[in-house]
């Protein structure tokens, strides 16, 4: 495995959801580490490390990718909690939930949405706790 791909994709990671990225690595691997070298790689590594976007407007395609996808809710709520921590708004969150309603249906934007409401109120409840 290239270093620098997997490095460069580990530090991505690292900074838009460490706890997720470590719950992958671990989820896979007792049954395929190759799986998650792979997204670290390529995912974030290549993709996510280009120029053109920003890692705020990566993370909101992201978001309109899988809830449109409609069977991604694990992966959706993940990318929404990566979302804030590059810099999106709750509100923009909403917005990219609300807009594919337009490209992906209703099902779709509801259940992004309701999605988005359930990690905001768990991020709500975590910063209220002592």
């Amino acid at each position: 495995m290239p270093p620098q791909r997997h490095a460069r994709g580990l530090a991505i990671l690292q900074q838009i959801n460490p706890l997720s990225a470590n719950a992958l690595f671990n989820e896979l691997a007792g049954i395929c580490p190759d799986l998650s070298n792979f997204v670290t790689e390529f995912a974030y590594g290549d993709i996510y490390a280009r120029a053109g976007l920003t890692l705020a407007q990566r993370e909101l395609v992201t978001l309109s990718a899988l809830a449109a996808l409609g069977n991604a809710t694990p992966q959706l709520k993940s990318h929404i909690v990566g979302a804030l921590n590059a810099g999106c708004t709750r509100q923009e969150i909403i917005e990219v939930m609300l807009q594919i309603s337009v490209y992906a249906g209703f099902p779709a934007a509801i259940n992004g949405m309701l999605a988005t409401k359930e990690v905001f109120t768990q991020l709500d409840q975590a910063a209220a706790t002592p």
